[in-house]
């Protein structure tokens, strides 16, 4: 008894403090939200949903790599393996190099890669500096997952916690001085956002120059066979943060064709408020992982399935949570980011909040299931679980049921696609049993 009440503490410790990091996260996008609405009002709202889904990309890579590094590199430990100091200085190289694509095109041509994702140039005109600034720094985004999650594994829970604090903290002080004192509009927002990272990584330093680091800092030369092999972990990861891109920048086209600029704004309040929501779910899944991994690894299967059904049982708690609060405070939600009082963006955030997060009542499960997919090495189901939900329902979904229902059907389309996706999870898992 004590070692399962001392095993549910774990637990606990390191889903409750990831939770938080992943949620102090979403705040400074939250912040971003409700300070660029305060300056600028739909059209500022609709610069930044444009921008979500790049974001989603760049948050999606680094998270791959970072958070599949960690995974492997716990596990290859728990096996007792000797020659894995050089997973975390081979994750820091790999994010450097794959985000110099972004930072070009943030350099050179931010106004095509605005117009790619549909603005006009009214909206190109107000958010270029936005899109050039955070183009820019994207190496920071990436490789503060890599810092992240290596510490999470490295028994750091609650500093990971701290520092993920830390950065939103900046984030939201800063937002405000940037945007309003100083007089920077979009891009003292923008700046504010790309300095968040840096102060969670130099937290995050504490423990990588303390005693009680085992983390190693071998250099190697750049292998691309190993950052495949540890890609192959971070799938579940990756498309938990490429969903919420793929399907903003779904969703943008279709609305855009629908209700226009004030439909993509009242689309930007529902999605900013869904990050925060799926922060919690993917907390769960990411707070899960190590303690997972570390007894897969260890041949304790039976503390693996202890740990499942606690996540299950605070998955599900969550869900509830948060349909319930979205419907009983739908306008309430709204209104911190309608400063302009438009009655139009009210009405269609009103109608897609509710029908929007109907979604959440799998979403959750299935975001903790791919996760304990890739934690346990099983990378095709963790791969086909996570496609499914974040990038081949939701699109085949949105496209199909958005000409039949119109706007109403792109925001059911979001459920619809989880009911998909966890009918696709039950069937993997009963011809596996088989």
């Amino acid at each position: 008894m004590n070692t399962e009440n001392r095993l549910l503490q774990q637990f606990a410790k390191y889903v409750s403090q990831s939770i938080a990091g992943m949620i102090g996260i979403s705040i400074y996008i939250l912040a971003d939200t409700f300070f660029i609405a305060r300056h600028s009002g739909a059209d500022g709202l609709t610069v930044l949903n444009l921008a979500l889904p790049v974001y989603g990309l760049i948050f999606a890579i680094g998270a791959m790599i970072g958070i599949g590094s960690a995974t492997r590199y716990a596990i290859r430990k728990a096996q007792g393996e000797k020659n894995i100091d050089h997973y975390f200085t081979s994750s820091v190289l790999w994010c450097a190099i794959i985000s110099i694509p972004f930072i070009l095109l943030g350099i050179f041509v931010p106004e095509q890669v605005m117009k790619l994702m549909g603005a006009d140039e009214t909206i190109i005109r107000l958010g270029v500096s936005y899109f050039r600034i955070f183009l820019g720094v994207s190496p920071f985004f990436m490789i503060n997952y890599t810092f992240t999650a290596f510490a999470r594994n490295d028994h750091a829970p609650t500093l990971v916690m701290i520092a993920s604090l830390c950065g939103s903290s900046f984030n939201i002080l800063f937002d405000y001085l940037f945007m309003f004192p100083c007089g920077m509009g979009l891009a003292g927002a923008a700046l504010a956002t790309a300095l968040s990272p840096v102060v969670t990584m130099m937290v995050c330093c504490i423990h990588y120059f303390g005693k009680n680091c085992s983390v190693g800092f071998q250099w190697r030369v750049p292998s691309i066979r190993h950052l495949a092999a540890c890609c192959q972990f971070g799938v579940p990861s990756f498309v938990g943060e490429i969903s919420s891109a793929v399907t903003t920048a779904v969703f943008n086209m279709l609305i855009l064709g629908i209700a226009g600029n004030t439909g993509i704004a009242a689309y930007g309040v529902i999605a900013n408020i869904s990050l925060v929501a799926m922060s919690i779910f993917n907390g769960i899944s990411q707070g899960t992982q190590p303690l997972i991994s570390n007894y897969y690894g260890s041949g304790n299967t039976r503390t693996v399935k202890t740990l499942l059904k606690s996540g299950i049982f605070v998955t599900i708690l969550a869900q509830a949570v948060i349909i319930g609060g979205t419907w009983g405070f739908t306008d309430l939600l709204i209104g911190i980011f309608n400063s302009e009082g438009n009655a139009l963006l009210l009405q269609y955030a009103h109608d897609g909040m509710r029908l929007y997060f109907l979604g959440y009542a799998l979403a959750g499960i299935n975001i903790l299931l791919a996760g304990y997919f890739s934690a346990t090495g099983r990378i095709t189901q963790a791969f086909a679980a996570s496609i499914s939900r974040g990038v081949v329902a939701i699109v085949i979904c949105a496209v199909i049921m958005a000409k039949i229902w119109g706007m109403n059907g792109v925001w059911l389309s979001f459920l619809a696609a989880e009911v998909i996706t966890f009918a696709v999870i039950l069937v993997m898992n009963r011809k596996e049993k088989h």
